[in-house]
């Protein structure tokens, strides 16, 4: 287990992890990779205490462009795992390399008081919302705040199906894609890994009984 902050004391705790990786499918030529991330905390900054999402690599390329700026390059924001252009679904190694470099990036980020303090990284960590949604939300140009959106992530179990189709329209941009949704409709359908990457990745987590975690309570 990955912990940003130690408890010392009255010193809150952040752990973040970055794992399970699946496969997207759009369509029939198109595939990209997404991670869960969990965070469990016991911080008065974060509106949820235990957490799961799911993202993208782009994702995290726009989440990190998105602190950059708004915090006026008073912060010297972590690096991402660099673009491979080579880079493989079927390839456990980079797939791998990549979660951990991600898992880094968090873990940084959420050592810095200014960003801990930007709508995007929460919204980014603990909702489920698409890239303009969240932009749209840290704006105040949706009808729910950035703590209802942080709130609702991971109730959609428990709603009726009326309900559920109205969650889907908030998570969802009306004119988004399918590579933007997180919409768990069978069209966006998750492909397993091959065996190799299934191993290497399971010995990732398995480097420590504490990773045996789950923050899946609070995922959609």
């Amino acid at each position: 287990m990955r912990k940003v902050t130690e408890n010392t004391g009255n010193q809150p705790v952040v752990s973040v992890w970055v794992r399970d990786p699946r496969i997207r499918k759009n369509d029939f030529w198109h595939a990209y990779i997404d991670y869960e991330i969990c965070l469990h905390t016991d911080s008065v900054c974060f509106t949820k205490k235990v957490s799961s999402v799911r993202r993208r690599f782009s994702e995290f390329v726009w989440l990190r462009q998105k602190l950059q700026e708004n915090s006026m390059l008073m912060v010297q924001l972590p690096e991402l795992p660099p673009k491979n252009p080579f880079f493989s679904l079927n390839n456990a190694q980079q797939i791998t390399d990549r979660m951990k470099g991600l898992q880094k990036f968090l873990e940084q980020a959420l050592q810095s008081p200014l960003l801990l303090s930007d709508s995007l990284l929460h919204l980014f960590l603990q909702s489920q919302l698409s890239v303009s949604k969240m932009q749209a939300c840290a704006a105040g140009r949706t009808h729910y705040s950035v703590a209802q959106a942080v709130k609702h992530c991971g109730l959609r179990r428990f709603h009726s199906e009326e309900d559920l189709k109205k969650d889907l329209s908030m998570s969802c941009d009306s004119d988004c894609d399918s590579s933007e949704c997180r919409d768990p409709e069978p069209r966006i359908k998750a492909l397993a890994l091959n065996k190799a990457a299934s191993t290497a990745l399971l010995d990732l987590k398995g480097t420590s009984q504490e990773e045996n975690f789950s923050c899946t309570s609070e995922s959609t």
